[in-house]
């Protein structure tokens, strides 16, 4: 273990110093074309509490926001309270989560790095403090918010605080507030921000006024903001650069909507369910962009071709029209985002479900089936090597052989009294899995 620490830390080295490595970089919210896809032929399939456990480091306070990895360092954020522990939340959908008041104690908002191949803490720092002014669901946290990275500096997003420009150094470059605003039932933010060519988008759809922003990552400034009709989603946007132009993808309850890079609305899709929080991505020359709030019987998958223009939507009893290649109407997840690997799109079901379609024509592959023992499903599924792994709340991933029809693999377990609702990174070798204490980097022991 020691020799093959001692080599990846050269390697991360080189890394910090010149072009990464192919695959090194995990700069966003599931990674490249934020899909949850990696091609490294030496990331682990299996793993255990004891087994293939490179390194795991405790992370102070509460935090569901996924590690990003730039230069060999991998960065996230937490949100500790002065005194005491958040309210304890149990696995599951349920009602009764939702909390009418904020905690009235103080509050640290966190950046946290730590060196990728030791686990080591690099530095640490808090953004803002004090108490907390939005109340969030107890299965929500203060940090759900993915960092995104350019390699050169570290943007830190806390929903009702603000947008934070930090050096991989961690020095603070520039502040943006973000005032505080209400959301559906007082359920608290998630949406991540996305970078493009030195600007920041940010989408905030909440129930006072919602809105896409446009900053220049430089230094903060608005470029651009335009006023949503939407109420609460928690969608990470998307930034679709096809071979006719560059889109700002944003889902929404209300209306899908497409934007040019200056703001101006390209086209619109309805017809999602009445909860959105699933991120798009792209694959085969389609976008991909799903809504499937568990108590809906309107649960869409749609696969849009670029260059569409004006309202898309479906009508009546439509699958397809001139700019949507197919669609599901009721085979969307809640939680995860789906995930096309090779030409299947697999959609996991928070509820211990999964199916598989044809990516290219949406025509079914494997039916709903039961995952054997599976429950309790938030984190959106990856894939490598040929399987795609799916993580449930009580640190257990269920592993399915792609090259075989989505066949059950045997299931890797973490520590069970841990929580585990964070979508995890891969970088290089490693995969980085966070629980509501810890942050595990598993590797195959050399």
């Amino acid at each position: 273990m020691l020799r093959f620490a001692v080599l990846f830390s050269v390697v991360c080295v080189c890394t910090a110093v010149g072009v990464p490595a192919q695959g090194q970089e995990w700069r966003q919210f599931r990674g490249p074309g934020a899909r949850g896809v990696a091609e490294n032929a030496n990331l682990p399939d299996t793993w255990s509490e004891t087994e293939n456990v490179a390194w795991s480091r405790e992370i102070a306070g509460r935090g569901w926001s996924s590690p990003i990895v730039t230069g060999g360092r991998v960065f996230l954020t937490t949100v500790v309270r002065d005194e005491g522990e958040p309210e304890a939340a149990k696995p599951g959908l349920y009602f009764g989560g939702n909390r009418l008041e904020p905690p009235d104690v103080p509050h640290a908002w966190r950046a946290v790095c730590l060196d990728l191949a030791s686990g080591k803490p690099l530095w640490e720092k808090t953004l803002h403090r004090g108490a907390p002014e939005t109340p969030r669901h107890i299965k929500n946290s203060y940090a759900s918010e993915t960092p995104v990275t350019d390699g050169e500096h570290v943007y830190v997003l806390f929903g009702d605080v603000g947008l934070f420009c930090l050096t991989l150094e961690g020095e603070q470059v520039w502040q943006r507030d973000m005032p505080p605003v209400k959301t559906r039932f007082g359920w608290g933010t998630a949406a991540s921000p996305v970078l493009h060519q030195g600007r920041i988008y940010v989408v905030s759809d909440n129930e006072d006024a919602s809105y896409l922003l446009a900053l220049d990552a430089a230094t903060g400034k608005e470029i651009w903001k335009v006023d949503r009709d939407e109420k609460s989603n928690w969608a990470t946007p998307y930034v679709w650069r096809n071979e006719q132009r560059t889109e700002i993808i944003t889902p929404g309850t209300g209306k899908t909507r497409a934007y040019d890079l200056d703001g101006q609305l390209l086209y619109e899709l309805g017809g999602a369910s009445s909860i959105t929080i699933a991120t798009p991505y792209t694959a085969h020359g389609l976008l991909y962009v799903s809504s499937g709030y568990v108590l809906d019987r309107q649960k869409p998958i749609f696969a849009i071709r670029p260059g569409a223009e004006g309202d898309i939507s479906l009508q009546d009893d439509e699958t397809t029209n001139e700019s949507i290649a197919w669609s599901q109407p009721a085979a969307a997840p809640y939680n995860p985002s789906t995930l096309v690997y090779g030409d299947s799109l697999f959609v996991l079901y928070d509820r211990g479900f999964y199916a598989v379609f044809d990516a290219k024509t949406g025509e079914p592959q494997v039916e709903l089936t039961r995952i054997p023992g599976g429950r309790s499903f938030t984190a959106s599924p990856w894939a490598y090597g040929g399987k795609v792994f799916c993580l449930n709340e009580f640190g257990e991933t269920f592993v399915f052989d792609a090259a075989d029809n989505f066949k059950p693999l045997p299931t890797n377990k973490l520590p069970a009294d841990e929580m585990y609702m964070s979508t995890p990174a891969i970088a290089g070798d490693r995969l980085l899995v966070r629980s509501s204490k810890r942050l595990y980097c598993l590797a195959d022991s050399p």
